[in-house]
């Protein structure tokens, strides 16, 4: 029975706090990872798909709303996935071990930036 329900729990968790604006998707993938013992490749797929409903909800209430400028959309799409599908196949060429390092920075200078955040300037 735990073998469904610690990942369920900590996916019904990461689900909440993204709801709410945390950084559920960062959290799931340090709990996939350190806690469930998945490799990071495949935490970070699952992380990925897990961020699919969420945004194409966000999308419907924005474009729902009138919140889109459409003419930044289309310039913005077409680099954005050339620069994903570009990522998803360097992360596919390089050795899992590689990727925890450049990750573990990316979070340290995440953490960083939300303890000391920029002063904007009137």
């Amino acid at each position: 029975m735990t073998d469904w329900l610690i990942p369920l729990l900590c996916g019904l968790g990461a689900g909440i706090l993204s709801a709410w604006g945390v950084g559920g998707g960062t959290l799931l993938l340090l709990v996939m990872t350190l806690v469930l013992d998945v490799d990071q490749r495949t935490a970070q797929g699952i992380n990925l798909l897990f961020f699919l409903p969420t945004a194409a909800s966000a999308l419907w209430c924005h474009a729902r709303n009138g919140c889109l400028d459409k003419p930044v959309l289309r310039h913005t799409i077409p680099p954005a996935l050339a620069a994903a599908l570009l990522g998803a196949w360097l992360s596919g060429a390089v050795d899992p071990g590689e990727l925890r390092r450049p990750f573990g920075v990316y979070l340290l200078f995440s953490a960083a930036m939300l303890l000391y955040p920029k002063k904007n300037k009137k």
